[in-house]
């Protein structure tokens, strides 16, 4: 029976090949053209569709999956969605250790889409028991026929966007791209399409976003492990307590940190600007690409690609909840909510 091509086989068939969108008014004073590679147009809203998919697809190939079996991983909560996505259409079980950090939308997601949730506490050191790392090994090893994705330590991560991210962002650009600005968590995103995109034009600068509070930009810098660095942060999704593997760091030319205050209010400005509904790691990625343009990284002819790696609506009860920002001391009179209760009709 000849396939519709209008028809999509299953929701998997629809991740990738992510558009790429111009940056208009919020970019309007920088030097350069700015274009967000927006991720929450994959199905599950979140770049992490990627992995998902690659990475399970691998493991078939390589006889480690069987229908039935159980997957394992740790999560912030985009991965946890997107692997819970795929092994409802594969037909495995899906367990995932999920930080507390974790905003309540992105758990609840979790648990609707048929994931065994671990909430784990996010401040305490990756080899405490009580962390997610550790909490997804013990069931691991518990679990009889259950697979460890384990994306921080895992090559497939790196791989996965090096074979489509990576592809699409030159195709896309016409090999025009100057520089990549990716937020950098399990490095994953960051390191893959570099390596792509570094092997078609190596004068590309790659900039990664770290979080003050995380330790990546100090061990890129110095290639030492500094425990000083690590305090609680409330960026999702970025920056690392410990170095994962599946982080190039060579492919990388700088990295550069935001605050999360900055983060979370330029995540609102992208959507009353550019009406783009996206995350709080997408504020993120142009509020770094702000601090850089002040800095002067950036002259005109510049074609500057940013990923927006996930969708707003993850950030109900975070950056877009008004109560949240001013429970965190970052609510901005400025950006009063425009809302009001009708009390009474006369």
């Amino acid at each position: 029976m000849k396939q519709n091509k209008h028809v999509f086989n299953n929701v998997l068939d629809l991740i990738g090949n992510t558009p790429l969108i111009k940056l208009n008014a919020i970019t309007s004073d920088f030097e350069g053209e700015y274009l967000a590679k927006v991720e929450a147009f994959n199905p599950g809203h979140s770049t992490k569709d990627r992995i998902a998919l690659y990475i399970i697809e691998e493991a078939e190939k390589r006889g480690i999956l069987s229908p039935g079996d159980t997957i394992i991983e740790t999560t912030s909560g985009n991965t946890g969605f997107s692997i819970a996505m795929v092994s409802i259409i594969k037909g495995y079980e899906c367990i995932l250790a999920v930080s507390s950090k974790s905003s309540a939308d992105k758990i609840d997601m979790l648990k609707t889409m048929g994931a065994k949730v671990y909430i784990c506490p996010a401040h305490v050191s990756a080899d405490d028991p009580r962390s997610y790392y550790q909490v997804a090994k013990r069931l691991h090893e518990e679990i009889k026929g259950s697979v460890y994705i384990n994306q921080y330590f895992n090559q497939l991560n790196i791989e996965a966007h090096y074979k489509t991210t990576g592809p699409e962002i030159w195709e896309q650009t016409e090999g025009e791209i100057t520089h990549l600005v990716a937020c950098s968590g399990t490095g994953g995103t960051i390191s893959g399409t570099a390596k792509y995109l570094k092997e078609q034009n190596p004068d590309i600068k790659i900039i990664g976003v770290d979080a003050f509070g995380s330790v990546l930009q100090k061990y890129h810098e110095t290639r030492e492990f500094d425990a000083n660095e690590i305090y609680p942060y409330r960026i999702e999704g970025l920056g690392k307590n410990l170095i994962p593997t599946a982080t190039d760091f060579d492919l990388i030319d700088k990295f550069i940190k935001v605050s999360d205050e900055e983060s979370a209010h330029t995540g609102r400005e992208i959507a009353r600007t550019e009406g783009l509904f996206v995350g709080y790691t997408s504020g993120a990625a142009l509020q770094a690409v702000k601090q850089l343009n002040a800095q002067g990284e950036f002259k005109k002819g510049d074609k500057i690609v940013v990923i927006f790696p996930d969708h707003g609506s993850r950030y109900m009860s975070k950056i877009f909840n008004d109560k949240w920002m001013e429970e965190q001391g970052f609510f901005d009179s400025k950006n009063e909510a425009t809302v009001k209760t009708i009390q009474h009709i006369n």
